[in-house]
């Protein structure tokens, strides 16, 4: 999976996704952070535009950060639900 950082400052950050089904799972955990102010994303085209993902937070934390946290959170969950089927 290929990510870039197309714009990045302490309360905002603009990353490019080659993965759709990924930017949105991320996209909806980061609303799960209360220092998240807007997570969103948009894409040119639907065949042959990239997603990119908008996360912008109030300052006490950086959007990196928070779309690292969000990872990690849905990592965890994802192990619960595979933990399901053993």
């Amino acid at each position: 999976m290929e990510v870039k950082i197309l714009e990045e400052t302490k309360k905002k950050a603009v990353i490019e996704i080659d993965n759709q089904t990924i930017a949105t799972i991320i996209e909806r955990e980061l609303w799960n952070d209360s220092h998240i102010k807007a997570a969103g994303q948009r894409m040119k085209h639907p065949l042959t535009g990239k997603p990119t993902l908008l996360i912008e937070t109030d300052g006490s934390e950086e959007p990196k950060t928070a779309v690292k946290e969000a990872i990690k959170r849905l990592k965890k969950e994802l192990d619960k639900f595979k933990k399901s089927f053993k």
